[in-house]
């Protein structure tokens, strides 16, 4: 990712300072750099540990039936679960690590910024289900109402930053952070419906970020600005770019029939079944979600479009079928979700401590 953002990528001009591409890359390095080091220093102490009671081992299998034997002392668990939480989470963008992705977001060119929402974020959450619950259940109990917390602070965060963007790239940096909060919210609650709703979520927000991506990168080679106070009108010029930019905004605000609804109603489902205070703040999160994606709408697309955009062009071929897929799983998923969810809950029913 250094190098992808760091070589390939390009700088952003704000008028009074400029974003380079070198930062944002040196940024992510320094931070998942760090969130590798707590990772690493979990592993040899699981490893260690499994070594002091005979069985010296890196096997995920092994270790999670060390732990669900009890050989693993609930002290233990505690202390190294935080180090795969902090580790694990600011790979996923857990606040307050959460600053190293936006500006990679910005900075990496559109390919990279779909495989950085779409892929590299979800793995930090995947792993704190996959490892640190598998292998630490009972450290992992001590630790969710610190989770949900941060995920709550997450989702407020991320939407209320992304209120104050006028790139149109940051908009959908600050949207991922705001939603990866409801996965880790989902995580928390410890509940089957919560757990089943943070990784649909994960599913259905890496599907709906890559679009917003794709698009947002198909009106900059066009444009060549991204500033959504100089974008306006585009709906004449770029119907079928608008169209699938309207689908994946609608997903990410929660529009019933699309994935995002599904996701985040299990999710807060959850939530309101075991941190029902958080839950609430949650739901405000999910407003304000509303707001900064019709403002973008609205802005960018629709009203009179200025003169200097006559000669813009709508999406490529290329660009267009892209677009479709995504646009047809997120309609899939939302209007009939059973077929992934029946996958899902299998792995989530074989999770310890889900209840």
């Amino acid at each position: 990712m250094y190098l992808l953002v760091g070589v390939w990528g390009s700088s952003t001009d704000f008028g009074s300072f400029l974003r380079t591409k070198e930062y944002a890359a040196m940024k992510l390095f320094i931070y998942l750099m760090a969130g590798s080091v707590l990772v690493w220093i979990a592993i040899l102490a699981m490893y260690v540990k499994s070594a002091s009671l005979g069985v010296p081992t890196f096997s995920l299998e092994l270790l999670g039936k060390l732990a669900a034997s009890g050989a693993i002392g609930e002290e233990f668990q505690t202390w190294v679960f935080l180090l795969f939480m902090v580790g694990f989470g600011i790979l996923a963008g857990l606040w307050p690590f959460h600053t190293w992705s936006p500006d990679g977001h910005v900075a990496a060119p559109t390919g990279v910024s779909m495989l950085h929402a779409g892929v590299l974020m979800k793995l930090g959450a995947y792993a704190i289900i996959r490892v640190g619950m598998v292998l630490l259940p009972d450290g992992a109990e001590n630790w969710m109402p610190v989770l949900i917390t941060l995920g709550t602070i997450n989702v407020l965060y991320g939407a209320v930053s992304a209120m104050s963007q006028t790139d149109l790239k940051y908009v959908v940096g600050y949207s991922s952070v705001s939603h990866m909060g409801y996965v880790l919210m989902g995580i928390a609650t410890r509940d089957p419906i919560g757990v089943g709703g943070a990784v649909l979520q994960m599913f259905s927000h890496g599907i709906m970020t890559a679009l917003m991506f794709l698009l947002v990168g198909a009106i900059y080679d066009r444009a060549h600005i991204r500033d959504i106070n100089v974008l306006n009108g585009l709906f004449s010029r770029m119907r079928v770019t608008s169209f699938f930019f309207m689908i994946a905004g609608l997903a990410s605000l929660g529009l019933p029939g699309l994935s995002g609804f599904i996701a985040e109603f299990m999710v807060f489902t959850g939530a309101f079944r075991t941190y029902l205070p958080l839950a609430v703040l949650a739901v405000v999160g999910a407003a304000l979600t509303a707001v900064y994606i019709l403002r973008l709408l609205a802005r960018t697309f629709l009203g009179e479009m200025d003169p200097r955009w006559e000669h813009l062009t709508d999406a490529s071929p290329v660009e267009k079928s892209v677009g479709a897929v995504f646009v047809f799983i997120l309609i899939a998923v939302g209007v009939w979700p059973e077929p992934m969810m029946r996958v899902i809950n299998v792995g989530v029913a074989a999770l310890p401590g889900i209840y």
